[in-house]
């Protein structure tokens, strides 16, 4: 409409009457060019104000949010005494809980509400963030696997990982199984699969599982499960900032309440199931044998006790509460892993030659193997700026922390290049080719998934105990105004 009026005001007719009717065609568009700009500025002032107080919802409910997980931490601390005691406890403790899911799914809904109101980075930055995206990949455990893999082959872990599937389900499309970061509120879903199924057939993962995990378990710190610069974020760095500039929310798989019970009551179940009937009718155990694999068996299903006290069952929204819900997830695996690897150990070392042969050879029908499923420490000894630099210069741009805020910030990223050093110790190497050296080099990666956690949650703490309500808020939601 400004360009009509342009157009108009630069012509010359030639004429009384030409001129009068210009100068009427002048007016009226002068008229819709100005109810056009107060409706505008009426809509840009309303949605200020909705901005305003949507950011003055976020840091309260922010502040209320903190409350309830104080009031439910304190609820599971005590110990009372008597059964009408402890009844009482547990109907606070979930009422308590069910206030916490409230507030923590309207949080949800309003930082999708501020993210559709414009609260997005301006199309200038598009450049700049595409870039930040690439300098994202390098650095990281996964570079030398994301630059190999062919596009098709990515595309199939993206699939994969976008889907949700677990092991299973990912071999049943002919695809190799990758790591799942997050299935709704739990860390690593399929840990109790992937732990002994990558045991049993480590050619059936993607070749770099262990950096990706490495990769994600970081990054999840931070940015939590959405986060833009994840292992299989895209097969392009280009695809993930948008033309406007604006950060595209990644697919999330869906997850119904039936499976997430399945994962967290019976893991040893349905699609996480141990593969020992596989193992018994391939090396067709002794009565011997077969007295070592029913043990093996028992501690497979003591494995499976330990992973249902680690399910969470709200969503973590802040990165404490993040880095909480994987270590506890982490510890149970390292757990379950302990229980079983003896009982694995006796087993295997029961067969004779032939036997642990056939064994070795179990798997799905995975596309060829190859020596491609050996994976190298090249690579792993290197800086890992995209793990460690880029979050904690993603955290000064947006929270422009200062004195207190700013040395707490400091030591947080420290800690988190002391705990990116310790999962370089445990580097994926060659792949160990049998079950009972996987297992063995499982543990080991475990400790160390553990150790940088311990490294990293004392000092995360720290810096989040010292934001404001407002930075808290902007914290919990870094991945989606990290390009503000």
């Amino acid at each position: 409409m400004q360009q009509r009026v342009q157009q108009l005001q630069s012509q010359k007719p030639e004429g009384a009457r030409a001129r009068q009717q210009q100068q009427r065609l002048l007016q009226s568009q002068s008229r819709l060019l100005e109810r056009e700009q107060r409706v505008q500025q009426r809509t840009q002032h309303v949605e200020q104000r909705q901005r305003d107080m949507l950011s003055r919802q976020t840091a309260e409910r922010q502040a209320r949010i903190e409350r309830l997980q104080q009031r439910v931490q304190q609820l599971q601390s005590q110990k009372p005494e008597g059964v009408q005691a402890q009844r009482a406890q547990q109907r606070m403790l979930e009422a308590q809980n069910r206030l916490l899911g409230r507030e923590q799914r309207a949080q949800q809904i309003d930082l999708a509400r501020q993210q559709r109101l414009g609260l997005q980075a301006p199309a200038e930055r598009a450049p700049a963030l595409a870039a930040a995206a690439q300098a994202a990949q390098r650095g990281r455990f996964a570079e030398r696997f994301r630059e190999q893999a062919p596009a098709q082959q990515a595309q199939a872990a993206l699939t994969t990982r976008q889907s949700g599937w677990a092991p299973r389900q990912a071999w049943r499309h002919r695809h190799p199984a990758v790591f799942v970061a997050w299935l709704g509120p739990v860390f690593w879903p399929y840990a109790y699969s992937d732990i002994f199924n990558y045991t049993f057939w480590s050619y059936a993962y993607e070749p770099g599982y262990w950096a990706y995990a490495y990769d994600d378990f970081v990054d999840t710190v931070f940015w939590g499960g959405d986060g833009p610069y994840s292992a299989y974020a895209s097969t392009s760095p280009y695809d993930y900032p948008q033309a406007g500039g604006s950060y595209r929310a990644r697919q999330r798989a869906s997850v119904s309440p039936q499976t997430l019970q399945q994962l967290c009551a019976t893991p040893d179940k349905g699609v996480t199931a141990w593969p020992l009937a596989d193992i018994a009718q391939a090396v067709r155990p002794t009565p011997e044998q077969r007295a070592l694999l029913d043990e093996l068996k028992t501690a497979a299903a003591n494995a499976a006790g330990v992973f249902k006290d680690s399910c969470a069952e709200t969503y973590a929204l802040t990165p404490p509460g993040r880095l909480r819900a994987m270590m506890n997830r982490i510890s149970a695996t390292l757990e379950a892993v302990k229980i079983v690897r003896p009982a694995l150990e006796n087993f295997y070392n029961s067969l004779s030659d032939e036997q642990q042969a056939r064994f070795n050879a179990l798997g799905p029908n995975v596309g060829e193997r190859s020596p491609q499923q050996q994976a190298s420490t090249e690579g792993c000894g290197d800086p890992k700026s995209g793990l460690t630099q880029l979050p904690i210069e993603r955290i000064e741009a947006v929270l422009h922390p200062a004195g207190r805020q700013k040395e707490a910030l400091d030591r947080l990223s420290e800690a988190t290049a002391k705990g990116v050093e310790s999962l370089q110790a445990a580097c994926p190497n060659d792949v160990p080719l049998t079950p009972v050296g996987r297992l063995e080099t499982m543990q080991h990666r475990l400790e160390a998934m553990l150790t940088a956690a311990k490294l990293v949650e004392p000092a995360l703490d720290e810096f989040y105990a010292t934001l404001s309500s407002e930075q808290k808020a902007r914290f919990n939601r870094l991945q989606q105004v990290a390009g503000q």
